[in-house]
């Protein structure tokens, strides 16, 4: 629909601020759960790739290549909203992944932090700013039906 786009949009690239590789650090959370389920590393084509697609893309650093989650595996992630840190040097990536995270795999025992018996409970948060705020000076969101070239 919107892969004619070749590159990030820079409203959204000029906050960005990538690391030395030119990546990004994305941490995805499975939306209803909460639970987050990787670390990854996105640059901005990977990023303008999850934008205009609907499926998460990542940088491979071990491969130095794009890929996407599912794929090979069949656990397809497909995005719900992209956030950005106030300082631009990370995004919360909310996904709706397909097939069972490899996170609880182990049980809920491995994903406990030690000494916190809770941890690896849902974790309440406040509302997230709308699409106008980001406009305003807080930190961008993208849900995925509010994808089009206006937030582009």
């Amino acid at each position: 629909m919107y892969e004619e786009q070749q590159q990030l949009d820079q409203a959204i690239a000029c906050r960005l601020k990538h690391d030395s590789q030119g990546l990004i650090t994305a941490v995805v959370q499975q939306y209803d759960s909460r639970q987050v389920l990787m670390v990854a590393y996105m640059d901005d084509e990977a990023l303008r790739r999850t934008i205009t697609s609907g499926r998460v893309t990542y940088w491979s650093r071990s491969r130095q290549e794009y890929w996407r989650k599912g794929d090979s595996s069949g656990h397809v992630q497909y995005v719900r909203a992209i956030s950005m840190d106030c300082d631009g040097d990370a995004l919360l990536v909310e996904i709706d992944q397909l097939g069972r995270p490899a996170t609880l795999e182990a049980g809920p025992a491995s994903r406990q932090v030690a000494g916190f018996p809770h941890a690896s409970a849902p974790v309440r948060t406040r509302a997230k700013p709308s699409v106008h705020m980001a406009r305003q000076g807080g930190p961008y969101r993208y849900q995925a039906d509010r994808l089009g070239a206006s937030d582009l």
